[in-house]
């Protein structure tokens, strides 16, 4: 297959021969295996077999992945960034489908960056194994997916969320760069979906911030305020997994240690930099997993801060940029912070409502509608406080 063309709006492509095979096959391989797999870390949530309403969809947008990360295999980024990177769509032609991949070089450095290796990218998102949706706590109509081993998460997003996200691309990646141990979760590629002659739907990838999950026992989203912000707890029992909100939360705090000071700095960081890109209505999620004896005190031998506390940083910055802490050696150490006792999952999510027009009426309705009442719908700089100082408030 020829190599995509670098311009700088769309290059066309076929799927590769073997991307069709592996989505052909793939009923065949995840039959009675994964029906005998053990569920106790998926307790809660739905495996998309056959018999599935979005078992088509997800096969598509397997297959589709499948070859589009195998152009990336193909034909990695070389040389340093340009501005093509962010603008070019590759648009990939299946049976029955067309699988768009934007911005595809710009994301296929990020990954590279995270030390992410394309062909484990593959192999989670493609044909290997069924996705797993599960039932969002949230408003919006999205779908929410997880890839077979919950490594990696899909959201389907509507098209102006796309556009904003892709215009805040280059300064979000520039962020990361200078803030390498960043609160904000890493978006790892964004991709539209037409089947046959239909409307296209956008989706991204991101990297789950709870994961593992075997061992969490508590998972929250907050927004600082408290308009809608309670969810019912499952029954005691119950192996339904549910995102709890911030009223669910009032009384808890998370026992950090050390690591307090590190967390509050850099959640005043990674606000900045949404409030200056006039984002609000973003989550902090948060997860909790208690420690075992053996997993209490790692890394505090000098070996280990030299080995986990460097990755990273790429480019020369500002003096002060760097906030770093000590990494746990353990997967996705991005998103995890150890207290004495417990381990804590942590990200920021939901980064493309911008406040414009429609959240400015928003928010004067709301203003009537609530009075004396805290809201998420606020200015970018209040709202980025208030999150702030949830955060400060509910840590020792």
């Amino acid at each position: 297959m020829a190599a995509p063309s670098p311009g700088p709006r769309e290059a066309l492509a076929l799927s590769p021969e073997a991307g069709r095979k592996a989505a052909a096959s793939s009923s065949s391989r995840c039959g009675l295996l994964w029906r005998l797999r053990d569920k106790q870390t998926r307790l809660g949530l739905f495996e998309i077999g056959p018999r599935h309403e979005l078992h088509g969809l997800t096969n598509m947008m397997q297959a589709g992945l499948w070859a589009a990360t195998q152009v990336s295999i193909d034909h990695p980024p070389t040389g340093l960034p340009t501005q093509e990177d962010f603008s070019e769509v590759l648009t990939q032609v299946h049976e029955g489908f067309e699988l768009g991949t934007l911005a595809g070089p710009a994301f296929a450095r990020l990954r590279r960056s995270l030390g992410l290796a394309e062909e484990d990218y593959q192999a989670a998102l493609g044909p290997g194994g069924p996705y797993l949706q599960f039932l969002s706590t949230s408003k919006s109509k999205a779908i929410f997916f997880l890839s077979h081993d919950q490594r990696f998460f899909l959201k389907t997003q509507r098209r102006r969320e796309v556009r904003v996200l892709l215009a805040h691309l280059p300064r979000y990646v520039q962020h990361l760069q200078r803030h390498p141990h960043s609160l904000l979760a890493r978006l790892l590629g964004v991709h539209s979906l037409r089947v046959a002659q239909g409307k296209k739907k956008y989706f991204i990838i991101m990297q789950s911030v709870f994961y593992p999950a075997s061992r969490i026992s508590e998972r929250y989203d907050i927004k600082g305020c408290e308009v809608s912000r309670w969810v019912e707890p499952a029954p005691e029992g119950s192996p339904l997994v549910l995102v709890l909100k911030d009223l669910n939360f009032q009384g808890k705090t998370m026992n950090l240690g050390p690591q307090r000071s590190w967390l509050l700095r850099q959640m005043e960081l990674d606000t900045t930099f949404l409030r200056e890109l006039r984002v609000l209505d973003y989550s902090l999620l948060m997860a909790f997993q208690h420690l075992h004896d053996d997993e209490r005190g790692q890394g505090s031998s000098i070996i280990f801060r030299v080995a986990r506390s460097v990755h990273g940083a790429q480019f020369p910055e500002e003096p002060g940029s760097q906030n770093r802490r000590l990494l746990p050696d353990s997967p996705n150490a991005l998103h995890v912070l150890d207290g004495p006792e417990q381990r804590y999952f942590l990200g920021l999510v939901d980064l493309v409502t911008v406040y414009g027009l429609r959240k400015r009426l928003e928010h004067l309705w709301k203003m009537l509608r609530y009075p004396g009442r805290t809201f998420s719908t606020v200015g970018p700089a209040r709202y980025a406080r208030r999150l702030c100082q949830w955060v400060e408030a509910h840590t020792e």
